[in-house]
């Protein structure tokens, strides 16, 4: 494969995994799950992140840890996006009459999965945050939320906030190095398609 056809295909796959990223990350997302994905704690929730104690009547109903609740929102998140960007992935290259070997496309949209799923956990976004020095920007670019009962909380996390910048710029990144393993692994002298 010529050096002209591996660049076409790494820009296809750049364009697609970038613009396909802020549809599948925002849209596709439950509100559940964009709520319940950073939960962490041994403490009992119920299926909405409600903490076990917090209201009365919900005897006998099903609890789980925060943490478990946080894993599972988490994957159905990522798998979601995973399904997603594969499909995208495949419809506009065949389109385009060209057929992505199964293992390179695996490849990358591993890469994008196991690495979202971790940034989205949350606490290793601020680790990393703080680690290069943008923990500032975080503590000083905070969203005020108002709650049901019209208290004003500040959070660090979602829409207006730094650290949702620094994880959509980490997730962009990241499929850059996600469309260049799959280019490198599709085009690759001996690759299957």
């Amino acid at each position: 494969m010529s050096v002209t056809h591996r660049l076409a295909l790494l820009g296809v796959l750049l364009g697609l995994f970038d613009g396909l990223h802020p549809t599948l990350d925002q849209w596709a997302q439950s509100s559940t799950d964009a709520r319940l994905k950073s939960l962490r704690g041994a403490h009992l929730v119920y299926r909405d992140g409600t903490p076990v104690g917090e209201t009365d009547h919900r005897a006998g109903r099903r609890t789980t840890t925060a943490s478990a609740l946080g894993r599972r929102s988490v994957a159905r998140h990522v798998a979601t996006y995973t399904a997603g960007q594969v499909a995208g992935a495949v419809a506009a290259t065949r389109l385009l009459g060209y057929r992505i070997p199964g293992r390179a496309l695996v490849v990358g949209a591993a890469i994008n999965a196991g690495t979202h799923l971790v940034i989205d956990r949350r606490d290793p976004l601020l680790w990393l945050a703080r680690a290069t020095g943008k923990g500032g920007y975080v503590e000083h670019c905070t969203a005020a939320r108002v709650g049901p009962d019209g208290t004003v909380r500040a959070e660090i996390s979602g829409p207006g906030t730094a650290l949702l910048e620094l994880d959509q710029a980490l997730h962009r990144g990241i499929g850059v190095v996600a469309a260049v393993a799959t280019t490198w692994l599709a085009t690759r002298r001996g690759a299957r398609t």
